[in-house]
């Protein structure tokens, strides 16, 4: 829990707001407080992601979830606005750390615990699936324990039997490592991919590591299509109903009832002493009660805020359990540093890889990298723009994400230097001529020009580079959201954009990352660019023609990856 700052509301609808619960990439979240005294969950979302017809149709689904299901096992609904921004629902408030938080605390579960939990579970999602209604992202960070037992959150990608999917061509719903297969494959989802969810989840628990192991998404996601799951050292029945909820094919998993029937509990989970030993982590210290009901944009987003969540035992359990973003990055491409690359960005899709290995160069390094290594939180925001950057005071500013960024690189899986990018350029620019140099101390040199003095563009020209990090990052650490590998929407950290014509278009414009990079929110900076140590994975440097603050085009995409 944090005090409220200077820009947050004092009021939302009728409810006044208390203090900040958490933080994700679609929203925020508050504890308020209704006009009869009861606390509540409220859950804003950002007004850049307002405009998104996908983040709206995703939130409107989330409200008519929750307020469907009536469920001793979910956080109910108490009210929301959907008619004009801000957009936001309003539930029940949940005291209680997630399971993953109170995990951490105190590492894996005994068996016994694990069984109670395993069948409490498998009634919370009996009783959901008995309103037609699919979970599709159950894992420990979207479990509250809760005084009186388990408590499922976060549905902003749930969605009944026979509704159609909300999810990006070639992508799949959910979280790699609790996605089923036939999910991964074939985009079935049924009660049975929650049944995996919840076997892959009592994995974790059960063991204190990543059910499917860490590694990049591409190599979690292979291991859960053609591996096993880890229950190493798990009690042999507890491993028994683990291997058999995550079945390859559906039809072999056992449903909810058969787990309940097969856990054979005799006493209520609230009177296991670990489990209220586990569920008191959270109802005594403000931080703790950031567990209470976080801010969803597929992936779902785990709570950012709280110092317990960020304990190394928590990032050995579940640091690579990523919700569709690249894991723990082991790619490591090499360049010359020289500009000799062209600026049309590969049309082909990213390769798939379970591993992708090179070596970085000697060569180049960013003109005005530090000496010395550079602080792993977020600096602050830069008081002005490089020296090198023209200017002729006709420019925007900056700009600012007004729609999610789905550009994401991908090393060359062959070893070689460069790769591909997911999507296509925007606009074409034949004569835009671009560079990335090596990462050093953090930091790296980020150079463009136009190969020709009087191309055929309109003037002025303004240009921007966006730097994404691989995973959504928390502005108070500088590092992903509560330690959870969460594939980032957002455009990252920009630069000033630039008129090619305010000088001699063919001369280099350089840039370092992150110094001369900042993120805007809503016209503010907010933080500048974090060293890329603090994010392992692959980079994204995306090149953007600007004609305003909140409208511009990608004209070319690029990349590099940090071990």
């Amino acid at each position: 829990m944090e005090a409220l700052r200077p820009q947050d509301p004092t009021s939302i609808g009728t409810h006044t707001v208390l203090a900040r619960i958490g933080a994700g990439g679609m929203g925020q979240v508050y504890l308020g407080r209704t006009q009869g005294g009861r606390q509540v969950a409220i859950k804003v979302i950002r007004e850049d992601f307002a405009g998104s017809a996908e983040a709206m149709a995703r939130f409107r689904r989330e409200v008519e979830t929750v307020k469907a299901v009536r469920s001793a096992y979910t956080a109910q609904l108490i009210d929301a606005s959907l008619a004009a921004p801000p957009y936001w629902l309003a539930t029940e408030y949940v005291p209680g750390p997630t399971l993953v938080q109170a995990t951490a605390e105190r590492g894996a579960l005994p068996a016994e615990t694990c069984f109670r939990l395993f069948a409490a579970l498998a009634e919370a999602l009996a009783q959901v699936h008995e309103y037609g209604v699919l979970h599709r992202d159950l894992k420990p960070h979207n479990i509250l324990l809760s005084p009186v037992g388990p408590k499922l959150i976060d549905f902003g990608i749930a969605r009944g039997a026979e509704q159609t999917a909300l999810t990006q061509a070639g992508s799949a719903p959910g979280t790699p490592g609790y996605t089923a297969p036939e999910v991964i494959t074939r985009d079935e989802v049924s009660t049975a991919s929650d049944v995996f969810a919840l076997g892959a989840t009592m994995a974790c628990v059960a063991t204190g590591r990543p059910p499917y192991g860490p590694g990049t998404m591409e190599a979690v996601t292979y291991r859960v299509v053609h591996g096993e799951i880890d229950v190493a050292g798990v009690e042999p029945r507890l491993a028994e109903l683990i291997r058999d909820c995550v079945a390859g094919e559906p039809g072999k998993r056992p449903t909810p009832a058969q787990i309940i029937a097969r856990c054979g509990v005799t006493s209520a989970l609230v009177d296991d002493p670990v489990y209220r030993e586990l569920a008191e982590v959270g109802g005594h210290s403000a931080p703790q009660a950031a567990g209470a009901y976080v801010p969803t944009f597929v992936p779902g987003v785990a709570p950012s805020s709280g110092r317990a969540r960020r304990k190394k035992v928590w990032l050995a359990s579940v640091a690579a359990v990523a919700a569709f973003g690249v894991g723990t990055g082991v790619a490591l491409w090499a360049t010359d540093g020289s500009h000799t690359r062209t600026g049309t960005p590969a049309q082909a899709q990213a390769q798939a890889q379970a591993s992708a290995k090179g070596v970085a160069s000697a060569g180049s390094t960013p003109s005005s990298a530090a000496s010395s290594a550079p602080s792993s939180a977020a600096p602050s925001v830069p008081a002005s723009a490089p020296s090198s950057v023209p200017s002729t005071g006709r420019e925007p500013g900056y700009i600012e994400a007004t729609n999610p960024s789905r550009d994401y690189w991908t090393p060359n899986s062959n070893g070689l230097a460069g790769g591909t990018c997911n999507l296509p350029a925007e606009e074409r620019a034949s004569y835009l001529q671009m560079a990335v140099g090596d990462v050093h101390d953090g930091k790296v040199k980020v150079s463009f020009r136009l190969k020709y003095a009087d191309p055929a563009l309109a003037k002025p020209y303004f240009v921007s580079v966006a730097v994404k990090p691989p995973h959504e990052i928390d502005s108070d650490t500088g590092k992903p959201i509560g330690g959870l590998l969460q594939q980032n929407l957002s455009l990252g950290y920009t630069s000033k954009p630039v008129d090619l014509f305010a000088k001699d278009p063919t001369q280099w414009v350089d840039l370092t990352y992150p110094d001369d990079f900042q993120q805007f929110v809503r016209g503010k900076p907010i933080g500048g660019g974090i060293p890329t140590g603090n994010d392992p994975g692959n980079w994204t440097v995306l090149y953007l023609h600007v004609k305003s603050p909140g409208e511009y085009t990608n004209i070319a995409c690029d990349g590099f990856a940090v071990n």
